[in-house]
C-alpha cells in the first residue's frame, strides 16, 4: 500500500515536471547550477595558480627546472640567485628574477621585502639553494665549514623567518625544503653536506608543527641521485681538501664515484623528476611530509632505517672503495 502510494506520488511530480513552463525552468535551473559550478572550479583554479612563489638557487639544476614548471602552470614565480645573468630563462618564460645571496643578511632582507612590496605577500617558499662541501673532516677549516651551513641551514631558516610573518597574517602558505637522502645517512668525506641536510630534516619537522596552527605547511624533498652540477662540484672539493694529505687516496676513489655518477651521468636521474615532485607538493591540498624521488632515494632510505650499521660502513667501504 505504501508503495503505491510512493508510485503515485512520483506520476504527480513527473507531470508536474513535464509541464511546459514547470519543465523549461526546471532546465534552466540545472543549466545555472552546472555555470555556477563551473565558475567555481574555474576560480578556484586561477586562484591557485597565481600564487606567488620565491625559489632559492634557482639559476640552474632543479630550482630552475622548477621554476619554468611552475611558471606554465600559471603561478607567478621569482627565481633567486647571486648570477642573476643565468636567470633570463626564467624571465623569457614570464618570470622574475631577483638577486639574492645567502650569505649577506641584508640581501635576504631585500630579497624578500622587495617581493611583499610588489605583490603583497609570497605563498609558497622553495628553499633550494644549497651546495656540497667535500673533503675530510680533519682537514677542513671550521671557517670553510661555517659557510657550508652558512647556505644550507642557516640561509634556509633565515629565509623562512622572513616570510613567516606574511604567511602569518594570510593565515596560509607553503615552506619546500629541498633536503636529500643524504640528511637520512652519511658517507665519507661528505660530513659537513650530510650534517647540513640532517639539520635541514630535523629543523622542518619542528617548524612543520610550531606553524601549523596558522595554516602553513612544511613539506620536505628528499632527492636521491640526480643529473645535475652537485656531484661534479662535490667531487671538485673532495679531491681538493684531500689532496697531499694522508686521505688523498680514499679521497680520490670517493671522488671518482661521484664523476661516474654525475660526470658521466651513470645510474643519475633526470632533474625533472625533483621539478614534478615540487609540483605536487605545491599543487596538493593536503600535501605529504616528505617526498622522495630519484636513483637510489628510497632504497638508501630503507637500508639506512633497517640494516645493521657495521654491514652499512662494509658496504660504503665497498662502494666508495675506501681503505
Amino acid at each position: 500500500m505504501a508503495q503505491q502510494r510512493a508510485a503515485e506520488k512520483m506520476q504527480k511530480i513527473s507531470k508536474q515536471i513535464m509541464k511546459p513552463d514547470v519543465f523549461r525552468i526546471f532546465i534552466t535551473d540545472i543549466f545555472a547550477f552546472m555555470i555556477f559550478l563551473a565558475y567555481n572550479h574555474l576560480n578556484m583554479k586561477n586562484s591557485e595558480s597565481k600564487k606567488i612563489v620565491l625559489i632559492t638557487g634557482a639559476s640552474s639544476g632543479i630550482g630552475m627546472d622548477t621554476a619554468l614548471r611552475l611558471l606554465k602552470k600559471g603561478y607567478t614565480v621569482y627565481g633567486a640567485a647571486r648570477r642573476t645573468n643565468l636567470l633570463s630563462q626564467i624571465e623569457q618564460h614570464g618570470g622574475h628574477s631577483i638577486y639574492l645571496d645567502l650569505y649577506d643578511e641584508q640581501s635576504m632582507q631585500d630579497c624578500v621585502q622587495k617581493i611583499l612590496q610588489t605583490e603583497g605577500r609570497i605563498d609558497i617558499l622553495i628553499n633550494n639553494a644549497g651546495f656540497g662541501l667535500g673533503g675530510a673532516l680533519e682537514t677542513i677549516p671550521i671557517e670553510t665549514a661555517k659557510k657550508q651551513l652558512d647556505v644550507n641551514v642557516f640561509g634556509l631558516i633565515r629565509m623562512t623567518q622572513l616570510v613567516l610573518p606574511s604567511m602569518r597574517s594570510n593565515r596560509s602558505g607553503k615552506i619546500i625544503n629541498i633536503s636529500s637522502i643524504a640528511g637520512t645517512f652519511s658517507s665519507p668525506f661528505m660530513g659537513w653536506y650530510h650534517a647540513s641536510k640532517y639539520c635541514v630534516e630535523a629543523l622542518s619537522d619542528a617548524l612543520r608543527l610550531e606553524a601549523a596552527c596558522f595554516g602553513i605547511k612544511v613539506i620536505i624533498i628528499e632527492p636521491g641521485l640526480i643529473k645535475t652540477d652537485w656531484g661534479i662540484i662535490a667531487a671538485d672539493y673532495i679531491e681538493q681538501n684531500t689532496k697531499n694529505t694522508p686521505y688523498e687516496y680514499n679521497g680520490k676513489n670517493t671522488a671518482d664515484f661521484y664523476n661516474r655518477h654525475y660526470r658521466k651521468n651513470r645510474g643519475a636521474s633526470k632533474i625533472c623528476v625533483i621539478s614534478k615532485a615540487i609540483e605536487r607538493a605545491v599543487q596538493a591540498k593536503h600535501p605529504k611530509l616528505r617526498y622522495r624521488a630519484g636513483k637510489n632515494a628510497l632504497a638508501y632510505i630503507i637500508a639506512g632505517t633497517f640494516l645493521p650499521g657495521a654491514f652499512l660502513d662494509f658496504y660504503k667501504k665497498m662502494l666508495f672503495k675506501i681503505k
